[in-house]
This record gives C-alpha cells, structure tokens and sequence, in this order.
C-alpha cells in the first residue's frame, strides 16, 4: 500500500469517528433541549401560582392565620 492509500485510509477512518462524535453529541443536545423546556415550562407553572397567591387576600390571610385552639 502507498503512502497516499494510506494517508487516505486514516483520513477516512478519522471522519468516520468525527461523523459518530456529532451524531452523539447531537442526540444529548436533544435531550438537554427536551429537559430544558420542561424545566422551562415548570418555571412558569411556579411564577404563575406565585402570582394568584400574592393576588388572592384570602389565601394570604388564611396562609398567615394562627391554627385553631383545639390544636
């Protein structure tokens, strides 16, 4: 075998680990991407009870009342 095969057969063999690389790489972006909308979407399910409560007196006022004597 030349030294042109040869050179040739190592360029072939390093672009097809490079090739598997990205592709692995690729799919945990994917993953990342799912988990960082759901964590996403959870940040504002929290914002948006946050809300209700701080508008809602009476969750408040029953929040910061004292338990009953009989406890």
């Amino acid at each position: 075998m030349n030294t042109i095969e040869h050179r040739l057969m190592e360029l072939e063999a390093k672009v097809a680990f490079q090739d598997e690389t990205i592709e692995v790489l690729n799919d945990e972006i994917k993953v990342h991407q799912q988990q960082l909308a759901k964590m996403k979407r959870q940040t504002e399910l929290l914002a948006e009870k946050i809300k209700e409560s701080q508008s809602s007196p009476s969750l408040m006022s029953q929040m910061q009342e004292p338990p009953p004597p009989h406890y």
